[in-house]
């Protein structure tokens, strides 16, 4: 379920984090981090997706654009587990034909949890990509 008041902060926090600043991150924002995993989440899909296979001067994907951001309520059992913050996400991005015009388009989905200071991705269902709920 997605809370909107935390959703809006989470919006607030992740657009600091990408007003540059330094490499090193606020500890006690349960957020911090979160920037460099969605940029390693978009380097996998380039390396993966198959709308991405065809490359053109190293680049099978173009025009990345992260949809909606999404903080997740966490369950005592993974708090227990030492979760301190879970994201839901989207991602469009558009691949590239061998004579460098767009080429099919494509989406991607994931769920961020982090333990301690590491973040962990794993493949989430489709959401609305303007609200992030759950389709």
């Amino acid at each position: 379920m997605i809370r909107p008041a935390v959703a809006a902060a989470l919006l607030v926090a992740l657009s600091a984090c990408s007003q540059g600043g330094g490499g090193k991150s606020n500890s006690s924002d349960p957020y911090a981090g979160l920037d460099s995993e969605i940029l390693a989440w978009r380097t996998a899909i380039e390396a993966s997706h198959p709308a991405c296979a065809s490359k053109v001067e190293g680049k099978g994907c173009q025009d990345f654009q992260v949809m909606c951001k999404a903080a997740q309520d966490i369950g005592a059992e993974e708090a227990a587990k030492g979760v301190k913050a879970k994201v839901v996400a989207a991602m469009t991005f558009a691949g590239r034909n061998p004579d460098g015009s767009t080429g099919k388009s494509g989406s991607s989905f994931a769920n961020f949890s982090k333990t301690a200071d590491a973040w962990t991705r794993t493949e989430a269902k489709p959401v609305n990509m303007t609200t992030c709920a759950t389709l």
